[in-house]
């Protein structure tokens, strides 16, 4: 697969705030491998270690949408998500930093002891509004933006995840840094759920010319619904980058195993609790149940499966998450 080098540039000169200094770093997972019992060397991208806000994989979405939201003129950032969302952590920890205002549209009920994300959205000064359900956040996110433009206001309404094919961007110029650093994995896998980070991993990917497998662990949604949102945001990347959205979409198989959702979002599997704690002893790393630990989940199980051979290198990129055990 031949790499796009005009498409490539257009990526490098994509405006992102100045949040954190990349890379990330890359690790061995030698113990945990070898509590598996072999197979391939394990390697883990630590976005969970990018300093800015507790990080995690959003910073490198929205530092690009909020970006693009300034220099349009917004003078609040709006968003949505869980009671415990990264993503909206994320918004208001930019929102800060930046000296706008923030306000949140989360479903679930207000806590009566904030603990984990929702104590920092509150440190972090976000204004928060509850609904009582997913289906609830967007219109009212809509409702509450459209309240603050008749009071003059300029606000910015971030989708779930920063998932849009601008966000994406951040994961696309990702895979670029993971070259940099030396690490061409047979195959990548990675929490997917919100679908914006999927899709910027495999049109990076693409736009690489790199063979390697992007394998998507579902936290929440059955496959074909992730799959179908994922190319719906690399075609829409298209745009961005100067070449054909659908032939990028395209271009390569969309994996997605959604077989490690276990009771529903959020909710612990007996497999995430063990992939907490074989990281955590074997490693001494962390992961959360609601995204990264089934994801870890699903690599140990193919692991186990051997569905990797003993000389390929599988990466595991951690998108963070780890401040939800704190939940």
């Amino acid at each position: 697969m031949m790499p796009f080098p005009a498409a490539l540039e257009r990526l490098a000169a994509v405006p992102a705030l100045d949040l954190w200094a990349p890379p990330s770093p890359v690790h061995d997972l030698a113990r945990l491998a070898a509590a598996l019992g072999g197979g391939p060397r394990l390697l883990v991208k630590r976005d969970d270690a990018i300093p800015f806000g507790f990080g995690g994989n959003k910073v490198r979405k929205i530092a690009i949408v909020a970006a693009a939201a300034i220099a349009e003129g917004a003078d609040t950032l709006l968003s949505v998500g869980g009671v415990q969302s990264n993503s909206a952590r994320v918004v208001a920890a930019v929102a800060a930093r930046t000296g706008l205002r923030c306000v949140l549209v989360l479903n679930g009920a207000r806590p009566d002891r904030p603990t984990a994300n929702a104590l920092l959205d509150g440190l972090l000064g976000a204004e928060v509004h509850y609904v009582g359900s997913r289906a609830d956040r967007a219109p009212a996110m809509a409702r509450i933006a459209e309240d603050l433009r008749r009071q003059g206001r300029h606000p910015c309404e971030i989708p779930l995840g920063a998932s849009t094919p601008l966000g994406a961007l951040g994961f696309a110029r990702a895979i670029g840094e993971m070259v940099q650093q030396g690490v061409v994995p047979d195959v990548l896998v990675h929490s997917t759920s919100s679908g914006g980070t999927q899709a910027g991993l495999v049109a990076g990917c693409t736009l690489h010319g790199l063979p390697t497998r992007v394998l998507g662990i579902s936290a929440d949604d059955p496959a074909d619904a992730i799959r179908e949102t994922v190319r719906t945001v690399i075609a829409g990347m298209g745009d961005l980058l100067g070449v054909n959205g659908t032939g990028l979409a395209d271009a390569r198989a969309i994996e997605i195993d959604d077989t490690h959702v276990g009771e529903g979002y959020g909710v612990p599997s007996a497999a995430s609790r063990e992939a907490v704690d074989l990281l955590a002893r074997h490693e001494a790393m962390f992961v959360d149940h609601t995204y990264t630990a089934k994801a870890l989940a699903g690599l140990i199980h193919h692991v186990r499966r051997g569905s990797f051979t003993g000389n390929q290198t599988v990466l595991f990129w951690h998108t963070g998450g780890q401040v939800g055990l704190f939940a």
